[in-house]
């Protein structure tokens, strides 16, 4: 079979993308979708998204995620903003959407490579003795330290990602955060499925952002986070000990299309 693919990235968190409306991938297929993550045999990615017709009534697609081991997954944030531009591209969607992922229902709005996603409410944020927990639309445990920039990321993420805490959910994803200034977080992250560092994760700084501001690290409702791969931006409204109306801004990019033997 000979597949078409378009490879997206937004801060450097990379995806193959794929039109499946007419079914062309088995979901089902974990060999072949962990193969064309493969970034020494086959086209290399973070993870692969499908997009595929909605099945509900006033919703323009379904984005449906899976991790770079093939196995289907939860939100991903920065892919979500990447379908969004896929769309775009197709001609599916013009300057603003609503589809549906594995957590619900999401708004979008697109303007030149800039794409805003409106996230899933926060219910709590879980402060424990050193990290704070929250799912943002996939779990993360969130570590606060003085100097990110000299942490083995993949040792002390995966340390966590196995630990006991965390094993019967399945494991977690795992950010190091650090202040950089007022409104402003340095964020490095260990991604569950892909199982190392990523240069960026849209679920991760949306969580760092409402963690910083829970424990009262910051105070502003926007906040600035600077990845490896760029700068994101959070936005959101606290209410009680939770968070309605959360965004994740930042660029989106089609990198090259291309087609596969499989």
């Amino acid at each position: 079979m000979e597949l078409s693919f378009y490879k997206y990235q937004g801060t450097g968190n990379d995806f193959v993308m794929v039109d499946n409306r007419q079914n062309i991938i088995s979901k089902n297929n974990t060999n072949l979708i962990k193969t064309l993550c493969d970034r020494k045999f086959g086209i290399g990615a973070d993870g692969l998204i499908l997009l595929e017709d909605a099945d509900e009534p006033r919703v323009d697609f379904k984005m449906v995620y899976f991790n770079s081991d093939g196995r289907e997954s939860s939100m991903c944030g920065n892919g979500g903003r990447c379908i969004v531009a896929f769309a775009h591209f197709l001609g599916i969607i013009k300057d603003r959407t609503v589809f549906t992922a594995i957590d619900g229902l999401h708004e979008a709005t697109i303007e030149g490579d800039l794409v805003s996603l409106k996230m899933t409410e926060v219910e709590r944020v879980e402060e424990k003795e050193d990290a704070v927990f929250l799912n943002t639309g996939s779990p993360h445990h969130v570590v606060f330290h003085k100097d990110i920039a000299s942490l083995n990321i993949k040792e002390e993420g995966a340390a966590i990602r196995y630990s006991e805490a965390y094993k019967k959910a399945g494991g977690t994803n795992v950010n190091f955060s650090q202040p950089s200034e007022e409104a402003v977080l340095r964020v490095r992250t260990y991604e569950r499925g892909v199982e190392d560092e990523t240069l960026s994760c849209g679920t991760g700084v949306t969580a760092v952002a409402l963690a910083a501001f829970a424990t009262g690290k910051v105070s502003a409702k926007k906040i600035k986070l600077l990845t490896p791969g760029g700068e994101l931006f959070v936005s959101f409204e606290p209410e009680g000990k939770a968070f309605k109306n959360i965004w994740l801004t930042g660029p989106a990019k089609q990198v090259f299309k291309g087609e596969i033997s499989c």
